[in-house]
């Protein structure tokens, strides 16, 4: 979940590792720091607080070099620290020790770290830090015998987790060696200067020559050639080509514009992002999701989906869509949880993974393990066309909602419903269930989607008047029935995430089960009121609520006769939306945690112990 930057070059790369790092901030913001080779020693300058500081520290220190890494970090081990922030140093064992040899930088999660620890301290290695990734300094340190990258591959054997590394040497002073197994790294190609990211964004007017490495590679920078290399079944390490690929990351996606936040630049952005993501679609077709995809789904008979946090509630509203237009038993499962239980497979299930980054940890280790138990036909909802996601499932949909920059997703969440939504069309047409009628109605009310969301945005002054009453809560609850129980607990998440208020959804039918229990006047109960057959039951749950004086704000489809009165504040939806209407109404509640989140004074793009791109588990 950090942001790594690294560079062997002839210039100095000081301002291109803090800028790099500037643009890789929303992936941990609890730390940062730079380390450089300079004078013939290893320097740094680290912060607890954010980049924008660290560039101050560093020019302060007089840092400038050629050869350097630098790190954001999300905190796992160790509390947010100076102490704690990358990059580590290791001199070497008391006693042995020298001036400072070893720089390292590091995302993931080393699980034997304590192992490790116990043997370097044995040996005399001194801890100055909680982390994990100070053991890895320790034994590169411990295996370098004048060659970095040979020290690099005899310490990662060792290891058990997730990492990507970067590390360079005080003998060496042109090298950078990095490597990666289950955290995302990339080498960037430049004119006599090789780098190394997180994410090809990082390095963005830098190059746009990007080497995505594989499970397991190690990278070799030096000044004018880069090396990748491999571990061999037979145990040797052997040089391996991958292609260089030009990518457009542009910096503009990091600017904000005239926008306050990054969230309300991608709340406001969602109507070009839909828009694009069904930019080409024609029609509705297999041949949407890949070459192969109209031979897996008549092969199929029924759908697992597989997701974290937002996506997951995303593919818990197309569960909806898929049994009910589709006709296919559909099944949701947390990723996290799913490899974990026992549970029974189906080959001729189609696994559907859904990720913004195409690198969550615990998404891909679902996804391995639906395919150890037989699920071949695998198919990922991602935003992130170069990701490993991508790289791992027989098909893919890519939505282009763009860069995303603020933790708490916006418009990815609603392209992620486009793709299910057009994958729901794809299996019905399949299945015998979308007459040419039905799919030219589909097509039109998709490519309304975008003037249809417009109208939304424009509730934005009437959703800021609730927010200012919100931000004086601690608690609310959102209430949903049926298709809009998802997006009840999309908002929830939301205003949970930014603003820190103690939010949480149900079923409205649920009320009566426990959750009213809960109700005073003191309660804010969020309730989505779109005019669908559910109506009348919403508006019995909806009394329940007022009759134990409960405050109630309703987003209502104009036509539902829900009127404003004492006790009940609405806001009307533009208009009713059908199976859509969930794309429409998520987007108010994504406003309301916005202005909220502003009123309370909260960091709405860096919300406190989050991050973007989860890649631990």
């Amino acid at each position: 979940m950090c942001g790594i930057v690294g560079a062997v070059s002839a210039r100095n790369i000081v301002p291109i590792l803090v800028e790099g790092l500037r643009r890789l901030e929303y992936r941990g913001y609890d730390s940062c720091g730079v380390a450089v080779h300079q004078g013939g020693e290893l320097r740094r300058a680290r912060s607890t607080a954010r980049v924008s500081e660290l560039q101050a520290h560093a020019d302060a220190d007089g840092l400038s070099s050629g050869t350097g890494i630098a790190h954001t970090r999300w905190a796992t081990h160790g509390a947010p620290a100076v102490h704690n922030a990358h990059p580590h140093f290791s001199s070497g064992p008391a006693g042995q020790a020298s001036s400072d040899r070893i720089a390292l930088v590091h995302n993931g999660i080393i699980e034997n770290h304590d192992e490790l620890r116990a043997e370097l301290r044995a040996r005399g290695y001194i801890f100055e830090s909680q982390t994990d990734t100070e053991v890895i300094a320790h034994l590169v340190h411990q295996h370098y015998d004048g060659d970095l990258l040979e020290a690099v591959q005899r310490a990662l054997p060792r290891l058990r987790g997730a990492y990507a590394i970067a590390v360079f040497c005080r003998d060496e002073p042109h090298r950078v060696v990095g490597a990666r197994a289950g955290s995302p790294l990339i080498l960037g190609v430049g004119d006599q200067e090789n780098f190394l990211a997180s994410d090809a964004m990082a390095l963005a007017g830098v190059t746009d020559r990007i080497v995505y490495l594989e499970e397991g590679d190690v990278v070799d920078l030096q000044m004018g050639r880069a090396w990748v290399s491999a571990l061999q079944p037979a145990g040797d390490w052997r040089t391996v080509e991958r292609p260089v690929r030009v990518v457009q990351a542009h910096s503009g996606a990091a600017e904000l514009g005239p926008y306050r936040h990054y969230m309300q630049k991608e709340i406001f952005e969602q109507p070009r992002a839909i828009a694009d993501t069904l930019d080409g679609v024609g029609g509705i077709s297999p041949e949407l999701f890949g070459d192969n995809a109209y031979r897996a789904f008549k092969e199929i008979d029924q759908v697992l989906i597989l997701a974290c946090g937002t996506s997951y509630y995303a593919g818990s509203a197309a569960r909806y869509w898929l049994e009910s237009i589709a006709g296919i038993p559909t099944t949701v499962e947390v990723a996290s949880e799913y490899r974990y239980r026992t549970s029974v497979p189906n080959p001729r299930t189609l696994v559907v993974t859904i990720t913004q980054s195409g690198e969550t940890a615990d998404t891909l280790a679902a996804l391995k393990h639906a395919r150890s138990l037989g699920m071949q036909h695998t198919l990922t909802i991602c935003n992130v066309s170069t990701s490993a996601m991508v790289r791992e499932c027989a098909m893919a949909f890519i939505t282009r909602a763009g860069v995303e920059i603020g933790v708490a997703s916006t418009k990815a969440f609603t392209t992620q419903l486009v793709g299910l939504y057009l994958l729901t069309l794809a299996l019905a047409q399949v299945r015998g269930r979308l007459t040419d009628e039905q799919e030219a109605a589909e097509l039109k009310a998709l490519r309304h989607l975008p003037l249809a969301l417009q109208a939304v945005l424009a509730l934005e002054p009437q959703v800021i008047a609730w927010s200012e009453d919100f931000a004086r809560k601690e608690n609310a609850l959102f209430l949903g029935r049926g298709l809009h129980y998802p997006i009840a607990l999309e908002g929830a998440l939301k205003l949970k995430e930014i603003s820190y208020i103690h939010a949480e959804a149900y079923p409205a039918g649920e009320l009566k089960h426990g959750p009213l229990a809960l109700v005073t006047e003191q309660m804010p109960v969020v309730t989505i009121a779109p005019n669908d057959t559910l109506l009348e039951k919403l508006k019995s749950n909806m009394q329940e609520v007022r009759a134990r004086g409960g405050q109630l704000f309703v987003f209502a489809d104009g036509d539902t006769r829900i009127d404003s009165e004492p006790g009940i504040h609405v806001i009307r939806m533009p208009e009713h939306y059908g199976a859509l209407s969930p794309i429409l109404h998520v987007v108010p509640l994504q406003l309301l945690a916005y202005h909220t989140a502003c009123a309370r004074g909260t960091d709405v793009d860096k919300p406190r112990n989050l991050a973007k791109s989860v890649t631990v588990e």
